[in-house]
Parts: structure tokens; sequence; C-alpha cells
């Protein structure tokens, strides 16, 4: 587990450990990135990304609670109301929620880490300089007919024998993938899920996330007033691209990149071209369409 390693911790206001680090941190004056991942992911998801980001920002990764590296236990409040939470008190914590010009950072976010990002700036009042979407979750209506099942009965799920918890933990992560994902990071992505407190927390987080949580925001799109980049895998099965293009029309002056070959996990079905697209716009003079300078 050395390759990606959370060496920080920070203990939310509700009492959870969440795991985080900062990656190009020589660089004091670099401007901000925090990248959010989704379910059931974790930052180990955006390790490439990060790092090829790191030449030119402060990246900042974290494992939401009850994700990856972070705290898990029982009665944890896992919801995308409280990661929202906990992503506005991180950037108060990292003193980004004013940074540089006070627009505060750029925000990268995938799959339910758009709506956490979304809810963060639409009613925490969260500030960023630019928001990237990569396949995310923000529209009605969201989750297959196999993530509701799992939510619906997450008790009988959370009792499964370990073997065939793991066997359908894999082949779920593993569905997210178009191209097929390595065995060594379809495990790493997986192990979390597969101890005594991650398989009960598998069916918890399904369990507590539910469509009400974008509802509260669709009619708010519109409000969004910063550059906006929404990038989706072309052969993304678990959201359509057309959420994308229905996203896209619904906020103000945003792009959108469909990206081909890639799935949901557009990180690891096509990382390279993600992270040239996101690097462009992250250069972008906001404003201008153009890149700013990179000497």
């Amino acid at each position: 587990m050395t390759d990606w390693l959370l060496d920080r911790t920070y203990r939310t206001a509700s009492g959870d450990e969440v795991r985080w680090a900062v990656l190009g941190a020589g660089r004091a004056q670099a401007p901000a990135v925090v990248l959010l991942h989704g379910t059931p992911f974790s930052s180990y998801v955006w390790r490439g990304v990060a790092r090829a980001l790191a030449a030119r920002h402060r990246v900042f990764v974290w494992d939401m609670p009850g994700y990856g590296a972070s705290q898990q236990r029982a009665g944890q409040d896992v919801s995308l109301g409280a990661q929202a939470r906990v992503f506005t008190e991180l950037l108060a914590h990292w003193e980004l929620d004013g940074d540089g010009d006070g627009a505060g950072p750029a925000v990268v976010a995938h799959d339910f880490g758009g709506c956490v990002a979304l809810r963060a700036h639409l009613l925490h009042g969260a500030r960023y300089s630019r928001l990237a979407l990569v396949d995310p979750v923000a529209l009605a209506p969201w989750g297959s007919p196999a993530y509701r099942l799992l939510g619906t009965h997450r008790e009988v799920f959370g009792q499964l024998p370990p073997g065939l918890h793991r066997a359908l933990v894999r082949e779920y992560v593993s569905s997210a993938s178009h191209v097929g994902l390595p065995p060594a990071v379809l495990d790493r992505l997986v192990e979390p899920w597969c101890t005594d407190e991650g398989q009960p927390a598998f069916y918890r987080q399904i369990g507590q996330n539910d469509q009400r949580f974008t509802d509260e925001l669709q009619g708010r799109y519109g409000e969004i007033a910063l550059p906006t980049l929404i990038c989706w895998g072309a052969r993304d099965t678990w959201i359509p691209p057309a959420k994308g293009r229905e996203l896209a029309a619904r906020i103000p002056g945003s792009r959108l990149r469909l990206i081909e070959g890639a799935g949901h996990l557009v990180q690891e079905d096509a990382p390279a071209e993600l992270t040239a697209t996101l690097g462009e716009f992250l250069r972008e003079v906001s404003g201008s369409g153009r890149a700013a300078p990179t000497g």
C-alpha cells in the first residue's frame, strides 16, 4: 500500500478521522487543486492524474469518511450531505476557502464526488476558482437497479460470507471500467471493503445515499458562475453520456468533453487523455479560454 500513501489526518467536527495528502507541496505559491473521488472508490483512482498535475500545482487528495484509508465505523454518517460538510471543513483546514485571489482552489470531482463538490458550493458557500466534473452524480435518475437493491437490503448483504462479499465487490468495481482493470488495481480498490469494518461500510454507504441529495440541487445549476468543464467516458454504463449533455446545458458556459474508449472510471481507462484535458483546463486564464503561461 506504500505506492499511494495519505500521510496526514484531519478529525472532522463529527469525530471521524480523514486521511489526506498534498502533492507538489514544495511549490508553496503554486495554484491549488483538490481532487474528489466517488463510490465505491478512494483517492487511489486519482494517483496518476495527481502526480502529473503536481508538476505545476499543489494537489490535495483525500479519502472521504468511510472510504479508503479513512475511518470506517458503525453508525457513521457517510451520506452525500455529510461528505459535503466535511469537504467544506477541509477547505477551511487547508486554508483554501479563500486561496490566492479569494476565488478558492480548482476542484476536480468524479462520480458522487461531483455531488459533494456541487453541494459544498451551492449549499455551503464553498468557493472555487474553477470546477471540473468527471462522470458526476448530478442529475436524476441515478443508481442502477443493483445499487438500489444493495442499499435496500444492506443488513442482509452485510452478513454475506466474506468470500461471497469479496466476489460481489470485485464484480461491481470491475463494471466501472470499459477496458478492464489490471488485477493489482482491482485488488487495491476492493481491499478496503473486505475487512471486518469494510464489509458493513460498503453497504452502509450505498444505503445512506439516494436521489434526494441531487434533487435539492438540480434547479440551482444555473447559478454556477465559474469556469466549468464536464468530462465523460463515452462508454460509461453506470451513468450514460446523455447525462453529461443534459448537465452541460444546465450550467451556463460549461463545456462537455467526451472521452472515447473510456467507461465510468475514466482515470483508469484513459488517464493520459483525462490528464491532458484537465491540465489544459487548469491552465486557462479565467474568462478568456486561453492557456495561461506555463514558464
